[in-house]
């Protein structure tokens, strides 16, 4: 990647130490508060942590957003020398974080392109990743951040929970629902689309076999799929379900990467521990 673009994303990019390191992204962590401590999501708590906080005293953690003084801070570190930046958000509708971002670049006053990702997770990663690939190309920061308005809107991101305890203490989700879902064995697969998170269909049955009808169902219309990477994201399920999973991509479109990655804790949080999903990008804006 040339020296004089700098490609960063806050902490929801869900990208992994390895590819963070192959692409050389730079991560704004958001902030955890678990009980009476904060942290700073991938720096000094993981979900694991949040889970076993959550056993232990069925607290669920609050996620921040990075605010403006800290956004400030960290694009400062990186355009010192006189770089450009291209910094991703997660969707404006679900954190304060794009907001802030733009007021500390505008702020800040140098060449410093702040993208709201319409998307969370490895959804934002995807953008993350097309960025840097064309940063290699000598592509300006301006064109490419051009680029990225447009990608954003075909990003296909979803995710498939196993159980709505999660989503229930954190207020989204009814209690009736909640107990109707689990007595029916639904499993609801939540889709983000235009920066907003949506109920999409709801499958029966056990985990896995949903996972299977979900992939086919996802990924039934291949020419409509641009594949370059696609990605198998979950919070902790079991890794025989993950690799079942990432097979089933395999066999079904011919991805020239398929990408195995770790829910980060705004996810987690949100989710819980048995939750999947496959992120990729379209060839068209998704409706």
């Amino acid at each position: 990647m040339s020296n004089k673009i700098v490609i960063s994303s806050d902490s929801t990019c869900d990208l992994g130490a390895q590819l963070i390191e192959r692409y050389n992204i730079k991560i704004l962590p958001l902030g955890v508060t678990l009980g009476t401590e904060v942290y700073k999501d991938g720096v000094d708590i993981n979900p694991d942590m949040i889970y076993a906080h959550h056993d232990k005293t069925g607290e669920l953690p609050k996620t921040t957003a990075a605010n403006v003084g800290e956004s400030l801070e960290f694009f400062k570190s990186l355009t010192n020398d006189g770089q450009s930046l291209i910094h991703f958000t997660i969707s404006e509708e679900m954190s304060s974080t794009y907001r802030n971002a733009c007021l500390a670049a505008e702020d800040l006053g140098r060449e410093i392109y702040v993208i709201d990702s319409r998307n969370l997770s490895t959804g934002n990663g995807l953008l993350v990743i097309a960025a840097a690939e064309m940063a290699k190309t000598g592509m300006s920061a301006k064109d490419i951040a051009e680029k990225m308005q447009e990608i954003a809107k075909c990003v296909d991101a979803s995710f498939v929970i196993d159980n709505l305890e999660y989503l229930h203490k954190g207020g989204r989700c009814s209690a009736v629902a909640m107990l109707g879902a689990n007595l029916l064995k639904l499993k609801p697969c939540i889709e983000v689309k235009n920066g907003t998170m949506g109920v999409g269909k709801k499958y029966r049955g056990k985990f896995s076999e949903v996972l299977k009808q979900y992939v086919a169902e996802r990924l039934q219309n291949p020419q409509d799929i641009d594949t370059s990477r696609v990605f198998v994201t979950h919070a902790g399920c079991d890794m025989e379900i993950v690799n079942m999973v990432a097979d089933l991509v395999k066999q079904t479109v011919n991805f020239d990467e398929v990408f195995i990655t770790r829910a980060g804790c705004t996810i987690s949080s949100h989710c819980g521990a048995d939750t999947l999903g496959v992120l990729f990008i379209r060839k068209s804006p998704i409706a």
